[in-house]
């Protein structure tokens, strides 16, 4: 998730300004600024001809403020995909959802991991939660702490169950298979 200078958190891989306010993050940031030894623009910590970050007036850089940072994407420097979700009933029908290491929020929001706009009988916020361990590469569904069920093969999931390849969640009114990517055979660790 990313952080635009007024603080609200989106993913920087669906949108590329803040969906809330429509703030660019990269917005006067990365540009190449000699050093001044006096005056408003000065940065003690410059030097000349290397390329420093300039907030916006009143702005303070935000980009590490309380962001938690999964064990893959610190190591490797990105978030790789561990499997997906593919919509085979619904109003989505024929959509795929990438499941990312560690814990993925399933809802209606923009705020989610996993976003199924298209049903409303889902909770907007954390209606389910999918997670991938990479120490023990395994796959598990949560219900989430909304008041919607999540059910597993037609059985209601009441605390964390395993998922398999091919393993049926139904949420809302959608169905979703799931696919997963890492596994005894493959993992980015």
């Amino acid at each position: 998730m990313k952080r635009c200078t007024n603080g609200h958190y989106y993913d920087e891989t669906k949108h590329s300004l803040c969906p809330h306010c429509g703030v660019n993050i990269d917005l006067n940031l990365g540009m190449t600024m000699p050093k001044r030894p006096h005056g408003e623009d000065a940065n003690p910590n410059a030097e000349i001809g290397k390329t420093v970050a300039k907030l916006p007036e009143g702005k303070r850089d935000q980009s590490n403020d309380g962001k938690t940072v999964a064990v893959i994407r610190k190591k490797m420097g990105i978030d790789p995909i561990v499997g997906w979700f593919v919509c085979i009933e619904g109003a989505d029908k024929g959509k795929d959802y990438k499941i990312r290491s560690e814990r993925n929020f399933i809802g209606r929001s923009d705020k989610m991991d996993i976003r199924i706009a298209g049903d409303e009988a889902i909770s907007r916020e954390n209606h389910a939660i999918v997670s991938y361990s990479p120490k023990k590469r395994l796959f598990r569904i949560y219900p989430g702490d909304s008041r919607g069920l999540v059910y597993l093969n037609d059985e209601e999931v009441i605390k964390a169950d395993e998922l398999q390849r091919y393993d049926i969640v139904e949420i809302g009114k959608t169905k979703l298979m799931f696919i997963p990517f890492c596994s005894d055979q493959f993992d980015w660790g």
